[in-house]
Parts: structure tokens; C-alpha cells; sequence
């Protein structure tokens, strides 16, 4: 065994234990190798049902990786460009004015900055599935589900959007606010440029050439259905949150292209030496070299350490060398792949239970692989120093029209964040740039001011929230 696993999985099972996470599995290779393989737990608790490399998970929003494979094999093939205005393909979208509306772009969408706040519509694209789930009965999920219309269409998806009154955060390309509904638009996009269903062409131009005969929209699509595992979710129980089975798969049959695949962990490290291949082995049967680094290409600022590209967050100074990833998080889902690619290093981490720091998982063990400590802080937080009055200018209630919110206050000359009924004190690391720390990751905030200089949207989560109204002081 490589002395840098046991460390490293110390610390997966404590962070699993904590998180009462039913299952685990976790996959590494390098040049074809495999560098660690290892599950945690079951994929049926109650049955003892062991997990494997070749268990079916759900992997939510990893599906955005190929939908942009899919995007860029048309353009490939002559059918549409990265650059092509989006109301060319979808003349239905009347979003927003009309001068806003003619600049986005589909690179916009790919890279979540179209301009558009948070949208609410996802919910609405799932409301079927999620009124059948029991784990959704008695909780206020289900109560803001009541009020949501059904969205069971691209033509339904596309008029809730262009009738949606809230404003733009800014002109197309400005702004990177996270955006399942634009991506959810891609998938409409793709069936209308190459004529077949969303999901058939994935199927056809990415699943099949790779191998990845374990991958689907949907599992009753397996010849063999039984190493898949059983979804998880937190519920509260007379006041009590508690871990219970919740089987049902939500589906959005509407906004496939945001999030819906289900995988493996085999499968998955097949698919991403595409990025890692150089346009060599199995990554050329699918997409160019020029079209993978265009993938990789670190267009919109996430965060002080984090860019987006086509479906992958971007890393180009961690310390190991140029990083790519992806997460997911669905009721039951909480995923994530991982590329080094000038290492040829690349992994996957999935698991049955929603709300898992998965990243965390992820980074401890690059940590581990590279002998530093699990929890090691990859970059150095260097505070600065913010006067009390400086401070106030941030605190308020930010909100969305999503299921995110956030609280900024203010307490003994600091300033914290409340964010899903816990609160974290910020250290300030640049002009309006904050960090918080939350187990061992740590957290970026950012805030962004109108012309006037007042601060107006603070970003949380990958998504931008807007103030509206400030916290009172005692």
C-alpha cells in the first residue's frame, strides 16, 4: 500500500462518518493505471449491498461537461459556433430587452455568463418526478413545489424563461453567476442543431465511441440493473434531521443537458481521458485536440483561485499543475470528477447521499497524493485589515430567485456570514473579497457595487445574489 493512503483515508472516513454518507466510491488513474480505488459503505444500507467501480450513481450537474462535448462536436462539424448568438436557435426566447437579449451567445451559456440571475425554473422541470417522492411529503419543499407551474417541455422551459421580469446582473460576458436554465437551454439547442433528442445524441457521439456502456438518462435503459444504488437524502422527522432511503430519481426531462446522467466510476475515468489524452487514445473518437483545450480555457473568474471553461471549473495555479473538475449535488447525488492533465492524473469521487462535501473529499486526496496533509490549505490566506465602518457597507440579507440566500452582519468589529442557519466569521483578503473557512475548505466571497459605489450583489456558491434589504444593528 502507497504510505500516503492511509492518511488520506483517515480522513475520507471520518469526513463520510460525518456526514453520514451510506456510501462511497472513489476511483484514480494515471496513464492507464490505476492509482487508488476504494468504496466506503453500501449502495442498499438496509441490505448490506456492496458498492463497486462499476455501481451506478447519479452524477447531477457533471452532466454539463457533455453537454459541451456534445456543443462542440457540432462546431466541429460545421452545424453552429461557440459564438453564434442563442436567438438563432431559439427564436422563442424573449427574455430581457431585445439589444441585451441578441448579445448572449451559446459561449455565454456554456460558461454561465449570459447575464441572467438565478432562475427558479429547474424546479418546475422536476415537479413530476418530485410530487411522486415520499421524501419530498411533509417538508417545505413541497409546499413551494405547489406554487411552481410544470415545465415538462423545451417549448414550456423557454416561455417561463422569456417571461421572467427579474432584471439582468449585467450585459452578456460580464458577469458568471452559475445557471442550470441556460444550460438546460443547451440541451435544446443541440436536439434542434443535429435533429435527434438531447439525450440520443449524447448516447450516440459520446457514450458509445467511449465505451461507456454503464452511463444513462435513465437506469431502467441498463441490461443489468442491479449494481445501482439507492438513493439518500437528509429529512427532518419530528424536528430531527435523519439520513432515510428516498429511491425515487428525480428527473427534468425539460433540462436533461443541466444535470441528469447517471454513471460509474469506471466509466467516468474513461471519460475523462479525453481531457487528459491530448487528442491520443480514446479522447480523439469523440472530440479534436483543439476543441479540448478550448474546453479547458479558463474564460469567466469563479472565485480568487477558480475559472469556468465549457462544463469544467478550471484551476491553472494549483499547486500540481493545471486542474480541472466538475461537482454534482442532487437529492441522493453528491459527485465529483478531477483531471490533472499535464499528469495524465484523473479521478472520481461519487456518493449516494446529498449535501457531502465532495470537494472536500477530492481535495484531501490530491493532498494526500502529493504527501501534504489531507486538510491542507492549498493557498495562503493573507488577511487585510477593514475598519468597522468599511464593514458596514456589506451587511444585508442577499436573496435569489433560486433556493440560495444569504445573511452578511456584523458582530464585536467583524463581519460574518449566515448561510443555511450556521454562521461563519470572513476574513477580508482583498478589496471587496472575502474568504470563510468551513471544515478544511476554504470559501470565497466576492461583492460588487453599483456605479454609485454601493455594494448591490455579493457572490455565494457559484451563484449572485442580490441585497435587499440591510440587517439592523442593535
Amino acid at each position: 500500500m502507497s504510505q500516503w493512503i492511509p492518511a488520506f483515508e483517515e480522513f475520507a472516513e471520518k469526513l463520510l462518518k460525518d456526514a453520514k454518507a451510506p456510501g462511497a466510491a472513489i476511483g484514480m488513474m494515471q496513464d492507464g493505471e490505476w492509482v487508488y480505488e476504494r468504496t466506503f459503505g453500501f449502495r442498499d444500507e438496509e441490505k448490506a449491498l456492496p458498492l463497486s467501480m462499476d455501481t451506478v450513481f447519479g452524477i447531477a450537474s457533471v452532466t454539463k461537461s457533455f453537454t459541451c462535448v456534445a456543443i462542440m462536436q457540432l462546431q466541429e462539424a460545421g452545424k453552429l459556433s461557440v459564438h453564434d448568438p442563442v436567438v438563432k436557435y431559439l427564436p422563442e426566447l424573449t427574455m430581457g430587452e431585445e439589444a441585451w437579449r441578441n448579445k448572449m451567445t451559446i459561449h455565454h451559456f456554456m460558461t454561465h455568463t449570459p447575464g441572467m440571475p438565478p432562475l427558479p425554473f429547474l424546479d418546475g422541470a422536476m415537479k413530476r418526478s418530485m410530487e411522486e417522492d415520499p421524501a419530498i411529503h411533509g417538508t417545505e419543499s413541497e409546499l413551494e413545489l405547489q406554487k411552481l407551474p410544470y415545465l415538462d417541455t423545451y417549448e414550456e422551459v423557454l416561455q417561463a424563461i422569456s417571461g421572467y421580469e427579474g432584471k439582468p446582473l449585467g450585459d452578456p460576458g460580464e458577469v458568471f453567476s452559475y445557471n442550470n436554465d441556460a444550460y438546460g437551454l443547451l440541451g435544446t439547442i443541440i436536439e434542434r442543431v443535429s435533429g435527434k433528442p438531447y439525450e440520443q445524441y449524447v448516447t450516440d457521439h459520446i457514450l458509445r465511441p467511449l465505451g461507456m456502456t454503464r452511463t444513462v438518462f435513465a437506469v431502467q435503459d441498463l441490461d443489468d440493473q442491479e449494481d445501482v444504488t439507492i438513493l439518500y437524502t437528509n429529512k427532518k422527522i419530528e424536528g430531527v434531521s435523519q439520513v432515510i432511503a428516498a429511491p425515487l430519481w428525480h428527473d427534468a426531462p425539460a433540462m436533461r443537458a443541466a444535470g441528469f446522467l447517471k454513471s460509474t466510476v469506471r466509466d467516468l475515468l474513461t471519460y475523462l481521458n479525453v481531457f487528459c489524452s491530448q487528442g491520443e487514445g480514446a479522447g480523439s473518437s469523440v472530440l479534436s485536440p483543439e476543441s479540448v483545450q478550448q474546453m479547458k480555457g479558463a474564460y469567466a473568474r469563479v472565485d480568487g483561485y477558480r475559472s469556468y471553461g465549457y462544463g469544467l471549473m478550471v484551476s491553472p495555479a494549483f499547486p500540481d499543475g493545471l486542474l480541472i473538475e466538475h461537482g454534482g449535488s442532487l437529492k441522493g447525488i453528491s459527485s465529483h470528477i478531477f483531471a490533472l492533465p499535464e499528469k495524465g492524473l484523473r479521478g472520481v469521487v461519487l456518493i449516494n447521499l446529498d449535501g457531502v462535501s465532495v470537494r472536500e473529499l477530492v481535495m484531501g486526496l490530491l493532498n494526500s497524493l502529493a504527501s501534504r496533509p489531507a486538510s491542507a490549505e492549498l493557498y495562503p490566506v493573507v488577511p487585510m485589515q477593514l475598519t468597522e465602518e468599511a464593514q458596514r457597507a456589506y451587511i444585508g440579507r442577499y436573496e435569489s430567485d433560486e433556493w440560495l440566500n444569504a445573511t452578511i452582519d456584523q458582530k464585536e468589529g467583524q463581519l460574518f456570514i449566515e448561510v443555511d442557519d450556521v454562521s461563519y466569521p470572513l476574513i477580508p483578503v482583498e478589496t471587496d473579497s472575502f474568504v470563510f473557512k468551513r471544515g478544511s475548505s476554504v470559501v470565497w466571497i466576492d461583492f460588487f457595487r453599483s456605479e454609485l459605489g454601493e455594494v448591490r450583489r455579493m457572490s455565494y456558491a457559484l451563484r449572485q445574489l442580490q441585497k435587499k434589504q440591510t440587517v439592523q444593528q442593535p
